[in-house]
């Protein structure tokens, strides 16, 4: 019979955790926290055709591709999902993601919802889906300007696709309102935490409790009478 830590170890499939929201409401600052402090789930890289910023490093923000390049890959479907983002194309290479899920290890996705409803589409048993709001508009508006990487015009492009991106909320299994940064936080941890526990994943379980009973009956057969 397995102890108790390998009990807690039990075979599970991952979880493709996407994350969404309008742009300026802080889905990357939680999902780079949730990277730092959860074991067992990474972050997936996405191919981008957008230019390299000089704070991002290849393949650590993204994987930097040109336009003829992506569409290949596109072509050839060894894409999970793109998506056409202020005319710059993003997408998700399919391999890395499936071979994670099989050994174990949850994806977390920082996409949109054009990107979220592809993979729904693709691996809809496997995915939890969450939409971050910001607490006002004021507050977008504020948090955008204090990136200061962005001209007005850039800012107000965004602050236009962040009221698309926010009519698709319903769609998600779980919305957050990022007002306080550590609440909201605990709130996306608790999310991964309890789907990692459904019965669907934790296809180790099976053997557990088979092992379980067989044990529970032995002891129950080899109890004197009374």
């Amino acid at each position: 019979m397995n102890n108790r830590s390998e009990i807690g170890m039990a075979e599970r499939r991952g979880v493709l955790l996407i994350v969404s929201s309008p742009s300026g409401a802080g889905k990357t600052s939680l999902t780079r926290k949730l990277i730092e402090v959860e074991e067992c789930i990474d972050l997936s890289i996405s191919l981008t055709t957008r230019l390299q910023r000089s704070s991002e490093i290849e393949g650590v923000h993204y994987h930097f591709v040109t336009k003829d390049e992506f569409e290949r890959r596109r072509d050839k479907d060894t894409l999970l999902e793109w998506a056409n983002v202020f005319g710059n194309f993003y997408g998700t290479p399919r391999f890395p993601v499936l071979a994670a899920i099989e050994t174990g290890r949850d994806v977390l996705f920082d996409i949109d919802w054009q990107g979220a409803r592809q993979i729904r589409k693709n691996a809809a048993s496997d995915v939890v889906s969450v939409f971050i709001l910001p607490p006002s508009a004021n507050e977008l508006m504020s948090r955008l300007s204090r990136r200061g990487q962005d001209s007005l015009a850039v800012i107000q492009k965004r602050l236009s696709g962040a009221l698309d991106e926010v009519n698709h909320w319903h769609e998600y299994d779980h919305v957050i309102v990022n007002d306080d940064f550590d609440f909201a936080f605990d709130q996306l941890r608790s999310i991964l935490a309890s789907e990692r526990q459904k019965t669907s994943r934790n296809v180790g379980i099976k053997q557990f409790v088979a092992e379980l009973r067989a044990d529970i009956a032995s002891r129950l057969k080899n109890q004197p009478d009374k």
